[in-house]
């Protein structure tokens, strides 16, 4: 079980019902959720201003957000359907469909998508074709881990959110397995969470300078943390 520090503290829009994050280039976007709330969102983190938004249409409940290439990958939950954008417009350029639900959704950075869906199995897909792949299932010590939700893509390991807890499981890409905890509970404690705050997620990594980045659904603040 990992602890953390806090290195930095930054503004948060509470309207953003955080389901995908990515840094690029010193700017984060941001895919938030709820039907007739969800958006794409350009951000600058420094100051939680929004320099860049489409919102998606009512009927779809956004999720998971990754960037491959030019293009950023938007999932939704229920309709099994994803949006690709071109990143510097906004524009939706094609869609994609799966199989399951969509929850978060990560990129390594060459060859592999990998896509959450609420279960205890990861799944990746082609990033070109959205083919999907093989599947991963996680498990700790033999005990399955389910409810995986936000994915980040850090360093060969895949971070996951597990939605209803205040942790991050850091998951062997290869085989599966939880190779150890980040325990956040202490970052913004339950108990200091007014409406509309809700749950932990939203992890983005910073490659250039290996900054990890934590914030949750409508919550008020972005966190750098260093984990330790």
């Amino acid at each position: 079980m990992h602890g953390f520090r806090l290195i930095a503290t930054f503004p948060h829009d509470t309207s953003s019902f955080t389901q995908g994050l990515v840094f690029a280039d010193g700017q984060l976007y941001e895919s938030t959720g709820l039907n007739g709330e969800s958006t794409l969102r350009r951000v600058d983190f420094t100051t939680g201003q929004t320099l860049q938004r489409i919102d998606v249409p009512s009927q779809y409940f956004a999720e998971g957000l990754a960037m491959v290439g030019d293009e950023l990958l938007q999932l939704t939950w229920q309709h099994k359907l994803g949006f690709v954008y071109d990143r510097a417009t906004f524009k939706q350029k094609r869609t994609f469909a799966y199989a399951t639900e969509g929850w978060g959704i990560a990129y390594d950075g060459a060859s592999q998508l990998v896509m959450s869906d609420g279960s205890d199995t990861l799944t990746f897909l082609d990033p070109k074709t959205f083919a999907p792949g093989k599947k991963l299932r996680v498990l700790d010590a033999g005990r399955p881990i389910a409810n995986l939700n936000e994915l980040e893509w850090i360093e060969g390991e895949i971070w996951a959110n597990v939605w209803m807890t205040d942790r991050i499981a850091r998951i062997s890409a290869k085989t599966g397995e939880v190779n150890s905890w980040i325990d956040l509970a202490t970052l913004f404690p339950r108990s200091q969470r007014m409406p509309p705050a809700d749950e932990l997620n939203g992890i983005a990594y910073d490659k250039a300078t290996r900054r990890v980045f934590i914030t949750g659904k409508k919550w008020p603040r972005l966190y750098q943390i260093a984990v330790f």
